[in-house]
């Protein structure tokens, strides 16, 4: 047995070192650690770049398929069981990063989290009426193991950007939709939002969910010719009833996504760009295409209306997953986006009126009135969205337009990976994987900043 044992050893080293061999030497490791490639126990600390530079045992083993795994256990540790864990991936000739087995998040993106906090503080005033918004968006969650394109990743982006919340430094955080990439068979896209749903929400910090265009599950529809692959209200059933449950959010109905939150004299409010009636035709297909077909209907647009009716005193902001209207001002959704613009135009203006639609389908048809001739000290001020899978902005009548990066991550050798992306490079367990932001809201200062992570922007202000 003992001489069985030896032999395995030796062929285990020599395995090792063939591996290492087979890297191009001109190839930075990816961190201290990539050189353990023989099975075995090694003490690792802050010269190969462990978690806050902490004393650890490093466990490199293979699994069944062959498969080299490492673990850090750390030396204190009053059991044998890892902290972190990783794998040898041949995709990426490399281990991947390590992963923290109780959160699923990895330590080095912690790490990134904590300096854009630092940032925020260091740039932000802290007090009344100056607060913090956590934003994410088009994660398109998929059932892929993808190593530079939408897959498992955009779970776990989620439950990284998460860890904003243990820093104490959100009032809200809000997801602009896309959530999934809905191009997986139903009950796989029904698993996913569930999972998405039971990540996002929270205890600690008040949260908005917005419906991305996406998350319909209509570009597996779309691939296969098949009926609709979701039941109507599929996204709405999963994912909307814990965040109206929240005491911070206020709504007028549960029915069309929109919710507003308070923090002072600031009010969020949330919008739905993909509002379309769910119809279906003899074969059981969609009359319309939630991922084509964006657009606002007569009732959210009454409840926004209602709200905003009742807005005195606050400086507010709007969030939905599309922008309403393109920096030339023409309707950027098919139905009733430059509509809601006018509606906001109207307010800031103290005007009373109605909206009208000309030349749309019936379901479509807006008949809203409005008075905002007594609303006093209030002003939208800025309209936040995703969609693009880019930053951009534009200022119209006075209302600022804020774009927000795709946090999914986008390889430079996709089709659909916009030059923007391409232009970040990006790369799984890298600095520019995910995109996230902190975006801080200060009044008093007429200050809008928007700060960075990933392959975003660090920081961006605007004067509101």
């Amino acid at each position: 047995m003992k001489i069985i044992n030896k032999t395995k050893g030796m062929i285990d080293k020599f395995s090792g070192m063939t591996r290492k061999m087979m890297r191009k030497k001109n190839n930075v490791p990816f961190d201290g650690m990539q050189k353990y490639m023989t099975v075995g126990e090694y003490n690792v600390g802050a010269p190969e770049g462990t978690p806050h530079g902490e004393e650890y045992k490093l466990i490199v083993y293979k699994d069944t398929d062959n498969v080299l795994h490492q673990a850090l256990r750390s030396v204190n540790a009053s059991d044998l069981a890892p902290a972190y864990v990783r794998k040898f991936d041949k995709r990426l000739n490399r281990y991947t990063a390590f992963v923290n087995k109780r959160t699923g998040r990895r330590y080095i993106v912690e790490d990134q989290l904590d300096q854009l906090v630092d940032y925020v503080k260091k740039h932000s005033r802290k007090g009344y009426n100056s607060i913090n918004i956590g934003v994410i968006t088009d994660t398109h969650y998929k059932d892929a193991d993808s190593v530079d394109f939408y897959g498992h990743n955009g779970l776990r982006h989620v439950k990284e950007f998460n860890y904003l919340e243990d820093k104490d430094i959100l009032d809200l955080k809000a997801h602009l939709g896309d959530w999934m990439d809905g191009s997986d068979p139903g009950l796989v896209g029904e698993a996913e939002l569930i999972s998405l749903s039971r990540t996002f929400r929270s205890k600690k910090t008040n949260f908005a969910v917005i419906k991305g265009n996406h998350d319909e599950n209509d570009k597996f529809d779309e691939h296969h010719d098949l009926r609709a692959s979701f039941p109507e209200n599929e996204f709405e059933d999963i994912m909307w009833p814990s965040m109206y449950a929240q005491d911070g959010i206020h709504y007028i109905t549960r029915k069309h996504g929109v919710a507003y939150f308070d923090k002072d004299d600031v009010r969020i409010i949330t919008v739905n760009t993909s509002d379309l009636p769910y119809e279906l035709d003899e074969q059981g297909k969609k009359k319309y295409d939630t991922k084509l077909s964006l657009a606002i209907r007569e009732d959210q647009m009454q409840e926004i209306i209602e709200i905003l009716e009742n807005s005195n005193g606050k400086t507010i902001i709007f969030m939905s997953h599309a922008n309403p209207i393109t920096r030339k001002g023409t309707n950027a959704l098919k139905f009733n986006g430059r509509s809601l613009h006018e509606l906001m135009v109207a307010f800031n203006q103290h005007e009373k009126g109605y909206l009208n639609s000309r030349d749309v389908p019936p379901e479509f048809t807006l008949a809203n009135s409005f008075d905002f001739t007594k609303i006093k000290n209030a002003k939208i001020v800025a309209y936040f969205c995703g969609h693009r899978h880019t930053e951009d902005q534009y200022r119209i009548n006075g209302i600022q337009y804020i774009f927000f990066n795709c946090s999914a991550l986008m390889g430079p050798n996709h089709a659909l990976t916009t030059q923007y992306n391409k232009r970040w490079n990006r790369q799984m367990d890298h600095a520019n994987e995910a995109a996230g932001y902190i975006v801080n809201v200060d009044i008093k200062r007429h200050l809008l900043q928007v700060f960075g992570y990933g392959a975003a922007s660090k920081r961006r202000f605007y004067r509101i």
